[in-house]
């Protein structure tokens, strides 16, 4: 049952009717893991937890650096050095500390992601690498926990949800294979600050979609944005019946 308080801070989301208390209260009894405090785990942090999700997971083994700055604002210049677990959660209290929040200041080994993943509702994949989100993935359909991924380069954006289910999901392993050469960062590419926060803010709300059961999640559609003309597209994603993941002879 909500609180007095709750209600206050959560009215203007109460208010919809597509949430209402139920909803609201579907956030607060929730867990979401965060992989990544950067570019796009700043914005994402920072509304789930003024949205009131009871519980966060925070992963990330780098500490804040000043070229961090510029797109990462959940920290700020007095916390270089910091791990930026410890950097984020200090932010994210300070906008709700009606929340729970985990740290964990590491690079997880495939094992250790696998049984962390166990413990969530959902997963939010804000790394940059391919070799962390092929663990991911296959983690979140092991054990059947929805993904909600996004990747931001120089103007470059996109986003898309998967969820083990429904079973017409596609993962990401269906859009991209392993050994794939792709390693691209924004340390070697650059990155233009405010595309990280519109890709994070729409993780975020995709995130809040599925623990709650609003609208239509973007499952089985990647967006892809292109900043330099604001121009959205939406691709439809398919199952790959051979994926060694999500395939159906690997679900038998």
């Amino acid at each position: 049952m909500l609180s007095d308080e709750q209600l206050l801070r959560y009215s203007r989301q109460i208010m919809l009717p597509e949430v209402e208390i139920s909803g609201q209260e579907a956030w607060l009894n929730s867990k979401v893991l965060i992989i990544g405090l950067g570019g796009l785990g700043s914005p994402v942090a920072m509304y789930l937890a003024a949205a009131g999700v009871g519980e966060l997971v925070l992963v990330d083994d780098d500490d804040v650096e000043l070229t961090n700055l510029q797109r990462q604002i959940v920290h700020n210049s007095k916390r270089l050095g910091q791990p930026k677990v410890d950097s984020a959660r200090t932010t994210l209290l300070g906008l709700n500390p009606d929340i729970s929040i985990k740290t964990i200041y590491e690079r997880l080994s495939a094992d250790a992601l696998s049984r962390l993943i166990a413990t969530v509702d959902l997963v939010v994949d804000c790394t940059d690498n391919f070799t962390t989100r092929f663990s991911i993935n296959r983690a979140c359909f092991e054990h059947k926990k929805p993904l909600v991924s996004g990747a931001a380069i120089r103007m470059d954006g996109q986003i898309t949800v998967y969820d083990p289910l429904q079973p017409d999901s596609p993962c990401y392993q269906c859009l991209y294979k392993e050994g794939d050469d792709e390693n691209l960062t924004c340390s070697e590419s650059g990155v233009l600050s405010p595309l990280v926060g519109i890709i994070g803010s729409v993780q975020a709300m995709e995130a809040l979609k599925v623990l709650a059961s609003v609208g239509q999640p973007l499952v089985g559609k990647l967006q892809l944005l292109d900043a330099r003309t604001m121009e959205w597209r939406t691709l439809k994603l398919r199952k790959d019946p051979a994926c060694p993941v999500c395939g159906q002879e690997h679900q038998e």
